[in-house]
């Protein structure tokens, strides 16, 4: 969890979910965990649950990366551009010499397109812009980690 905060969070480095370090941490996780699903000690129903969580471990990540590549197509876009321009041209064809408030309705009719085209944009990188999806929850549970929340210690 440490290296993919560290290395695979933000980014480009989110989409292509390739970092070797991030791989070698992965690997070792996943021997550990199956060394220690294995021992005799820790039963059969432990062990199970142990691997599945080893599973959601990594569903997630190769749906965090699988979401991280996906942009906007273009398709999309200029589909979006082109009627966004068209409305706000035939909205002023409409009010052609007309009164300063009408204008206004223009004004602010192009105004909403571009804030909403800029909106899309914003939102359709997850992992990178202005809008980063956050790495708190992550972070958290690192931190349970290390202090030992999950041990079963009072």
């Amino acid at each position: 969890m440490q290296t993919t905060r560290a290395r695979e969070w933000e980014g480009a480095a989110a989409a292509s979910g390739d970092d070797p370090a991030t791989t070698r941490a992965i690997a070792r996780l996943e021997r550990s965990v199956r060394a220690e699903a294995a021992r005799p000690e820790v039963g059969t129903t432990t062990g199970t649950e142990l691997v599945a969580s080893l599973d959601g471990v990594t569903s997630s990540r190769r749906a965090r990366v699988a979401a991280a590549s996906r942009d906007v197509p273009v398709l999309y876009v200029v589909t979006l551009v082109v009627s966004g321009l068209a409305l706000v041209v035939n909205s002023g064809a409409l009010v052609f010499r007309n009164s300063l408030r009408t204008s206004l309705l223009v004004a602010g009719l192009a105004s909403v397109v571009g804030l909403s085209l800029a909106l899309l944009f914003a939102l359709s990188g997850s992992w990178s812009g202005p809008f980063i999806v956050s790495g708190h929850p992550l972070d958290s549970i690192v931190g349970d980690l290390k202090s030992g929340f999950f041990d079963g210690r009072p």
